[in-house]
Parts: structure tokens; C-alpha cells; sequence
């Protein structure tokens, strides 16, 4: 593992770094906050997944969250969204919702993107073994939260593994990607038509079939463009409801798809989280 910087913040320390993953066959470059703490301490770990045309850098540096990271011992790790590098496939036309930045957290199976695009498998298998050798992180004690595409990713990957993360939360998730356009379009190109295959990346289709968490929290903004095309938080409570799952869904009156939003309730969500996480 490479280290790309270290900086000091809140008594901890901010690191970029870079390694050769295995799972996707290229070099990935990810962000870890440690906070302050005791020799020989084992920290929880909020995992962090990004949206669309995302890196690690834009939570990293625009997501506030490091002041109450070190309040409440909080690791976080923020992964990239896409293999990237010399031979790595991208959509064709360079649109910005397939391909580079958009790896929407599925293992592809179709060419040319199955070689490179296992974005499931580097998140849950990759990097947590990366971070628990190289970090002080009580893999015991994991949650996951996200924003749009990473937000979709959180979703079924907290689904997916409920004993393994305490917690799970999402801003602007996409709920339902076999029911909207962005997924529709990465699902079909990374996995093929077989429409069963989508499920397992679906949250509103994991929750049908059966997948429970304990709880659930949801941020989304009201004047979000892309609510009501890409969003559908609606559907995401009445899978809830169906199930039983406590669903706490805050629509933000005003705010937007950006950072300004995910920053102004960054500290409602890692409290969640923390409490969560004792």
C-alpha cells in the first residue's frame, strides 16, 4: 500500500492512499480518516460509497465529517467508484451515468467490463481486508452508508450482509436502479437482460425477496432534479412498510443533489451510525 498524503485534522489523521487490487486487476486509490486515539485501540468503521462521476476526493474534502469522526471514534474509508487506468473499458459515447465513475457497485459479467468492473467484490472482500490489516479497525463493528449510485451501493450491500454492517444509511439513494434509467442502463450494460440477475443489486427487489436490516435512515432533498426520474424514495418506503422495516425517511425541504446537502446532515447520519456502533 502507497501512501499518496497524510494530514492531520481534529487530532487525526486524513490519509489518501493507493494499492494494486487484485479483484479489479488495477491500481485503486482510496481515503481513510482515523481519529486520535489509545495505543493498541480498535476503532469502528463507516464505509462511505460515492455517486456518479465521484471519486474518493469528493466526500474527502467536501463532506465534513472528520470533526465528528474523532467525537465519536469513528473510522471512515472512502473508496473510489470505477477501476480506472490504461485498458479500462468506458461507455463508448463518454457519457458520464456508465463506465469510468459509474461502476454502480456490481461485479460485471458482460465484455469488455467483466475484466475490470467487480465493484462488489473490491468493497465487501478487497478493501475490507486491505483496511483491517493496515488500520486500527474492529472489523467486528462495520457500517455503511452512501449518496446516490453510492447510496444504491450502501443500500444492497447492507442488505446483502446484515450481520456484518450494524448500520446503514443513504443520502438521495437511487432505491430502485431496475426501475429507472441509471439503472436500467448500468445494470443491463454490466450485467446483461436477464432481469433476475438485477435483483441482487436492487434494494426495493432484495427487500421483496426477503432481505431485512433493523433499521433503515433515508436523507433526500426536495428539490433534488433528480427525485421523481432516477430517485423514487416512495418506493423505498412502501418495500418497508410491506416488510416491517423501520424506514426513517427525511424529505429536505429546498436542498439538492450536491454537497451542500450530504454536509449539512453528515452529522445526523455518523450519530446514527454511532450509536449504533458501541
Amino acid at each position: 500500500m502507497e501512501t499518496v498524503s497524510e494530514n492531520r485534522a481534529f487530532g487525526g489523521v486524513q490519509g489518501v492512499y493507493k494499492h494494486t487490487s487484485a479483484v479489479t486487476g488495477t491500481d485503486m486509490t482510496f481515503s481513510v480518516y482515523v481519529p486520535e486515539h489509545d495505543a493498541g485501540a480498535k476503532l469502528p468503521v463507516v464505509w462511505y460509497l460515492s455517486g456518479l462521476t465521484c471519486t474518493h476526493a469528493n466526500v474527502t474534502e467536501k463532506g465534513d465529517y472528520r470533526r465528528l469522526c474523532a467525537e465519536l471514534g469513528l473510522i471512515f474509508v472512502a473508496p473510489d467508484t470505477s477501476p480506472r487506468g490504461e485498458g479500462v473499458a468506458d461507455d463508448p459515447d463518454g457519457a458520464y451515468d456508465f463506465g469510468l465513475g459509474a461502476g454502480f457497485y456490481v461485479d460485471a459479467t458482460q465484455p469488455p467490463f467483466a475484466q475490470h468492473y467487480r465493484m462488489w467484490s473490491y468493497i465487501t472482500q478487497d478493501l475490507p481486508a486491505l483496511v483491517a490489516s493496515h488500520f486500527p479497525a474492529d472489523m467486528d463493528r462495520q457500517s455503511i452508508m452512501g449518496h446516490s449510485m453510492g447510496g444504491h451501493g450502501a443500500l444492497t450491500i447492507g442488505l446483502t450482509f446484515p450481520d456484518r454492517f450494524k448500520a446503514v444509511s443513504a443520502f438521495a439513494p437511487i432505491v430502485a436502479p431496475s426501475q429507472v434509467p441509471w439503472g436500467q442502463k448500468a445494470l443491463g450494460g454490466y450485467l446483461g437482460d436477464d432481469r433476475a440477475a438485477w435483483r441482487q443489486h436492487d434494494a426495493v427487489a432484495l427487500i421483496e425477496d426477503g432481505a431485512r436490516i433493523a433499521d433503515l435512515l433515508v436523507d433526500q432533498g426536495t428539490a433534488d432534479n433528480f427525485l421523481e426520474p432516477q430517485l423514487k424514495p416512495d418506493l423505498l418506503r412502501a418495500a418497508c412498510d410491506a416488510a416491517g422495516i423501520p424506514l426513517t425517511l427525511h424529505l429536505r425541504e429546498g436542498y439538492d443533489h450536491s454537497y451542500y446537502f450530504i454536509s449539512t446532515f453528515m452529522e445526523d447520519h455518523l450519530r446514527w451510525h454511532g450509536a449504533r456502533l458501541i
